[in-house]
Parts: structure tokens; sequence; C-alpha cells
């Protein structure tokens, strides 16, 4: 089942369009990684698809409903969550306040530290007192917490050491198979990310220059570094996805 899915989108801030006629689809359970160099167009389609910045052109759709004209709240709603790159956290509140604020009001909550026993530890730390790899284990629990369907998350390795990021990535493995829930991973680490998505699409300058299987992309390291230069040959654009 496609969960989150975009056509033709365009988008970015005022009069400035910093991304042009995107395609690009989720699945139930599925982790497909969104890559480029700084610049590209990556956190500017995350805002979008979560409705934090308009559409400027094209569609975005959550569980096959149109959303490109909702807000962010309602989107959220219908069960698509950003996990931002500043991690969105209450710094002075404890763990279990801001845990306690991201739980849904009505129905069954789900168990948001089941993946995280390491904050089962800290419920009464102030979430600015947490290392960086807890803070982010908090910001993917918070997330959690609103049993989402779609997870968008931005550079989750983003201040991280790399061994902390080899510990995390693993854990929005875990979310998508046993909860089957469907991943948008935005990833500095390249690797890192490809390895535990199953595909992948490349920006360069706005564009997608390339999408595939992350395990063709992992193979072909001359024909990735290419794809971040926009320099992929014709052959490959428009690869399917």
């Amino acid at each position: 089942m496609t969960v989150l899915e975009a056509r033709g989108l365009s988008c970015g801030y005022g009069e400035s369009v910093v991304v042009r006629d995107l395609d690009l689809s989720v699945s139930a359970g599925e982790v497909v990684a969104l890559l480029g160099a700084n610049g590209a167009g990556k956190t500017t389609t995350l805002l979008t698809l979560a409705g934090v910045l308009p559409a400027v052109a094209g569609e975005v759709s959550v569980l096959g409903e149109r959303v490109e004209r909702w807000p962010a709240p309602r989107i959220a709603q219908l069960g698509a969550v950003l996990i931002p790159d500043d991690r969105g956290l209450f710094p002075k509140l404890t763990v279990r306040e801001n845990l306690a604020l991201a739980a849904p009001r009505r129905g069954p909550r789900a168990d948001p530290l089941a993946q995280f026993p390491e904050l089962q530890k800290r419920l009464r730390t102030p979430a600015g007192l947490l290392s960086g790899g807890q803070q982010q284990m908090l910001a993917i629990a918070r997330a959690l917490a609103r049993r989402p369907r779609v997870l968008l998350v931005d550079e989750l390795s983003f201040g991280l050491a790399p061994i902390v990021v080899h510990h995390l990535l693993p854990m929005v493995r875990a979310v998508a198979d046993e909860a089957g829930v469907g991943v948008l991973l935005v990833e500095q680490h390249v690797h890192l990310g490809l390895a535990i998505a199953e595909r992948a699409y490349v920006l360069s300058h706005g564009r997608v220059t390339l999408a595939g299987p992350a395990a063709d992309l992992r193979d072909d390291v001359s024909l990735l570094h290419a794809s971040y230069l926009g320099a992929v040959d014709d052959a490959y654009e428009g690869s399917p996805a």
C-alpha cells in the first residue's frame, strides 16, 4: 500500500522555487532514502510534504488523500509525522512530558519507548540534558507516540558521532519492519542510509537525477557520485522507482 506519494511536486520559499517536478512514493513498511548534496532541496521537500511549506505546484497524497493544500497539523493527524533536523523537542520538559504532549488524546496509546529502553531510565530528565543521541531517540519516540503511518525524517545523524548513527539507523529500520510505517529518510551518511533503505531518490539542483533500488546505488559508487552532480546519463534518468 502506498502511504505517501508526490506527483509533479514543485516547492520552495516565496517566489523562489527550489524543487521542480518531483515524483516519489513510499509504501507501508518501506524505508526510502532521499539523498543529495547540501542545497539540493531535500529539507524543502520534507517540509512541503509535511505541510509546513505550501506546494507551488503538483500533488501530495497521504493514505490516498490529496493533502497539498492542507495545514501541517491536519496532515500530521492523518498520519504523516515530521522529525525535523533540530529534533523539535522542548528542552526544559522531561522525557515523560515531551512524550505526553505528543500522545494522541483519544484511542489506544502505543508504547513509544519499546525501541528505546535507554530512555526508560531517564523519564524525569529534561530533554536538554540528554546526549545528542538520546535526544534523537526521544525525537523518534515522540513521533511514534502519534501513531504515524508515515515518518518524514530529516538528517537523523545531524551533529552525531558516526558510532551513534550506526546505533540509531537500525532503529528506524525496525520501526518500518515492526510497525509497518513508511519512512522517507534524508541522511547525510549516504551509505548508512542506503544500508537500511529499499529504494532511494537522489536530488541535484532541485531535480531527481536518479531513482532506483538502494542496493544498486550502493554497488555503483560512480553512478551515485555522478547523480549528486546532476551528470547521470539519460539512460538512468527516470529509472523505475
